[in-house]
């Protein structure tokens, strides 16, 4: 079996006084529940109006 990076772009609301980072973590616990996945990080926040 090969191993595979994929580049995921994830667009989010949050509440003002929510931290991107903290949501970030989340949605990488969540796919790393998937039997296939060995690894997931966050990288980076862009905040747009």
């Amino acid at each position: 079996m090969k191993r595979v990076d994929l580049y995921l772009k994830v667009e989010v609301e949050v509440e003002e006084d929510e931290k991107p980072e903290k949501v970030a973590a989340e949605i990488c616990r969540q796919i790393q529940k998937n039997a296939v996945v060995r690894s997931a990080e966050f990288s980076n926040a862009v905040t747009r109006e």
